[in-house]
């Protein structure tokens, strides 16, 4: 994964397939102390004390579909050579929390990348739960989830391209107008 946008829509999607009906995600710059940090709390199916120690290792996965699961591990070695860390914590039946720490100024930084395009591609996909965003700055905070967009949208489709166009400007227009790092 190339972008910080892309970790947030993998292990976002991690979630999903953990039966999660409340996914939040919330990124934090702080550029007085030159940190961007991700975390991402669910309330999916978690995982118990084994499977959280080998999560982050590329050749161990809980899908059957394939035998290598390379987001966890993809994060954490991003995260490392950024200088910053992962943690993950969960508990079987109630869910897990993530944190992925960067320092932002750091050279091997991923760039944080088309974060609408990844939300947007979440909203679409996530039907059945709440999804949260929070994006903090020194500046300003915003805020999306699924129940506003749901409600402001009304029986107009998310695959709708007007729909999609907007959700996507008005994530990234916002994010800029903060001052969000890119």
């Amino acid at each position: 994964m190339r972008t910080l946008a892309e970790h947030i829509l993998d292990i976002a999607q991690n979630s999903v397939r953990a039966k999660a009906t409340l996914i939040e995600i919330i990124v934090e710059e702080n550029k007085k102390s030159d940190l961007w940090t991700l975390t991402i709390t669910d309330n999916g199916c978690g995982m118990d004390g084994e499977m959280i120690k080998h999560a982050a290792n590329p050749f161990f996965t809980s899908r059957t579909t394939r035998k290598v699961g390379l987001g966890l591990a993809l994060l954490q070695q991003n995260a490392t050579a950024a200088g910053g860390r992962l943690i993950m914590e969960s508990k079987h039946g109630e869910g897990t929390f993530l944190q992925a720490d960067f320092q932002l100024s750091h050279v091997d930084r991923p760039p944080v990348g088309n974060i609408g395009e990844s939300l947007y591609l979440l909203f679409l996909g996530y039907t059945t739960g709440e999804l949260r965003y929070e994006h903090k700055c020194e500046k300003d905070t915003f805020n999306i989830c699924t129940s506003e967009l749901r409600e402001a949208l009304g029986k107009v489709s998310l695959q709708n391209k007007e729909v999609r166009d907007g959700i996507i400007e008005l994530i990234n227009t916002t994010l800029g107008d903060m001052g969000a790092t890119t």
